[in-house]
Order: C-alpha cells, then sequence, then structure tokens
C-alpha cells in the first residue's frame, strides 16, 4: 500500500471507529512505527486542510479523532435539530478546574477546597461527559477518584492538560482560576453543545 492510500485508510479508520484511536494502536493498524504513523497522520491533517472537507483532525493527548470543522457547526446543528444545553455555571467550572488542575481526585478532596458540598455538581459534570471516574483510592471505604475526559479536552480546545491556563500566584482562590476557565471555555462550551 502507498503513502496515498495509507492516508485514504487512515480517514476511513478514524471514521468508522468515532472515538479516538491512540497512536500506539494506529501502529498496530498500519504495522508502522510511531514516526511512519505520524506521517500518515500528517498527510492526512494535510488533505484535509486542502480539500476543506468539513472534517479535521483531532490530536487528543497521544490519540486521534476525526471531528467536524467548528465552521460548520451551525449547518450540523440544524440537520441534527440539537438543542443547546445549559451552560455551565459558575459553581461547575470551579470544580472543574479543582479537577482539571488535582486530577485524580475525589469528590471529598473537591469539596474540601471549595467548602461545600459538590455531589449535584459533580453529577452534571459527569453527564455532560466532562468528568469520568478513574478508579478507587486504596484507603478504608475505597472513594472513588476522578478525572476529565476526552471530551473535556475537545470542549476546551486542548490537545492535553499541559495546555491549560497556569495556576495563578497563592493569592488567588478557586474561583479566580473557575472565571479563568469560563472565560476561556465558554465559547467553545457553547458551540460544542
Amino acid at each position: 500500500m502507498n503513502r496515498e492510500q495509507k492516508i485514504s485508510a487512515l480517514f476511513s479508520v478514524l471514521f468508522a471507529c468515532g472515538e479516538p484511536i491512540s497512536i500506539e494502536r494506529l501502529c498496530e493498524v498500519f504495522d508502522e512505527k510511531p514516526e511512519g504513523v505520524e506521517k500518515i497522520v500528517n498527510g492526512l491533517k494535510k488533505r484535509l486542510e486542502e480539500q476543506q472537507l468539513g472534517v479535521m483532525l483531532l490530536t487528543l493527548e497521544n490519540t486521534y479523532q476525526l471531528a467536524t470543522d467548528e465552521n460548520y457547526a451551525e449547518y450540523i446543528k440544524k440537520a441534527l435539530d440539537l438543542r443547546r444545553r445549559t451552560p455551565l455555571s459558575p459553581a461547575a467550572f470551579e470544580v472543574l478546574s479543582v479537577v482539571a488542575y488535582n486530577q485524580p481526585v475525589t469528590k471529598s478532596f473537591v469539596e474540601q477546597v471549595r467548602g461545600v458540598d459538590c455531589s449535584g455538581v459533580m453529577t452534571t459534570l459527569i453527564e455532560k461527559g466532562l468528568i469520568e471516574e478513574r478508579g478507587r483510592l486504596e484507603l478504608p471505604g475505597r472513594p472513588l477518584l476522578y478525572g476529565t475526559t476526552k471530551n473535556f479536552l475537545r470542549t476546551f480546545g486542548i490537545s492535553d492538560l499541559s495546555e491549560l491556563p497556569k495556576l495563578p500566584d497563592e493569592d488567588h482562590t478557586v474561583n479566580d482560576v473557575g472565571e479563568q476557565l469560563s472565560i476561556e471555555g465558554t465559547e467553545k462550551l457553547g458551540e460544542e453543545e
């Protein structure tokens, strides 16, 4: 199979899977080393940009996924008759920022940082696919651990957690970080939903 055929095959694989695929898995699929897969990925990115097909290739940590081009979101929403979801509350942005910067975390850790019960907010974030269970802490009671999802990365337009805004000085509060995430993510969150 030549390079152009591998690019087409990658497009087909990503389209058929519909969810992020790791570079390791793509190495197995194409019987290539990571460098070879990267060349195929870059070729697909270039082809999608040049041909303006309304699809783009997302890099989420060390995985790849096809997604619709945000420039065509209006048409997609009309076609799917999507209703806008309610935006995240300031409390949800605060909880999300605590989880994102400290993951994996327990619910009690988040509540300790915020000083209030977070059960309802965390349930909402799980339902929206922004946080998920990441296992259990090896302590009495084995509390659940939570972390952010690939949907969180996609929603806020970042490839991995290292791209999160830097934490402010210690004299700033969790509310300040929540507001910063809110300001940077509100537009994208509204577009995604």
